[in-house]
């Protein structure tokens, strides 16, 4: 393989261990597991945690943001997985035509678990806490706010994973 700019060789791609079928597989897999993990939190254990009447427990905020901030490690691992495989592949494979777009879908997919730990599940845990014992619970308009963005991101993250999911898969086809 050569470098179009200055036609050396690249010797990252001669010289690796690494097979580009396990560093798609491992793409695949990481993806697959994230999207199932997070369809599993937002579809079956908050809706269930909400349907059984916790939502409405004074402890529910803090329960809900040691999930969450758990769960956004993991994600932010997971984002960091598919954001070095992407780059490992691009760096082994440059000629690839949509390895800049594959890229950038992985940026989006590491940002995303960035913007849950750092700003969004800190802001909603703040909202939520109770501070009085003797008041009732009251759910703020702003939560309401913070769930549309929560939302939002989980479709454009659900999207750009599953463009980057078929792209890997359509390439490791090809292989």
């Amino acid at each position: 393989m050569t470098i179009a700019a200055n036609n050396q060789p690249n010797s990252l791609a001669q010289t690796s261990p690494l097979n580009l079928s396990v560093v798609q597989t491992t793409i695949i897999v990481t993806v697959m597991a994230w999207i199932g993990a997070s369809v599993l939190m937002d579809f079956i254990i908050m809706p269930g945690l909400y349907f059984s009447g916790m939502m409405s427990d004074p402890g529910f905020a803090s329960a809900g943001d040691m999930i969450f901030s758990m769960f956004n490690r993991v994600e932010l691992i997971a984002g960091a997985v598919v954001l070095s495989g992407t780059l490992f592949w691009r760096a082994t494979t440059p000629q690839l035509p949509l390895s800049k777009a594959a890229i950038l879908l992985a940026t989006i997919l590491l940002a995303i678990p960035f913007i849950y730990t750092y700003g969004l599940t800190p802001q909603m845990s703040g909202l939520g806490i109770q501070l009085s014992l003797f008041e009732s619970v009251v759910v703020p308009d702003t939560m309401d706010q913070l769930h549309y963005v929560y939302w939002s991101f989980e479709v454009l993250k659900l999207a750009a994973s599953g463009v980057l999911l078929s792209w890997v898969w359509k390439q490791s086809q090809q292989a």
